[in-house]
């Protein structure tokens, strides 16, 4: 049974020679693949953090929207976490 979800990603970009947009575009390929539908994807732009976090001042935020079976939201963490770009991810249950 496939629930919403709403995601905030943030991305590394340090170092990167692709554009943000290219990155989005990796981290969404990677979620797909662990079954999830995206829905909508809201580039919220770079922020600066309270307090450096891993060396880095600051992130570049990503919101997705989608929807997905409850057991894809760990599967897709894990994935996630191999991504050196993929600095922090919050997921949270939207219904």
């Amino acid at each position: 049974m496939s629930r919403k979800y709403e995601g905030i990603v943030v991305l590394n970009t340090k170092g990167t020679e692709g554009g943000v947009e290219e990155l989005v575009g990796v981290v969404t390929k990677e979620m797909e693949a662990e079954g999830a539908s995206i829905g909508e994807v809201q580039d919220l732009g770079r922020r600066k953090f309270a307090y450096n976090s891993n060396h880095m001042e600051s992130g570049h935020y990503i919101n997705y929207s989608f929807s997905a079976d409850p057991s894809s939201i760990e599967k897709i963490k894990g994935r996630l976490r191999l991504n050196n770009q993929v600095h922090l991810q919050y997921f949270q249950r939207k219904s």
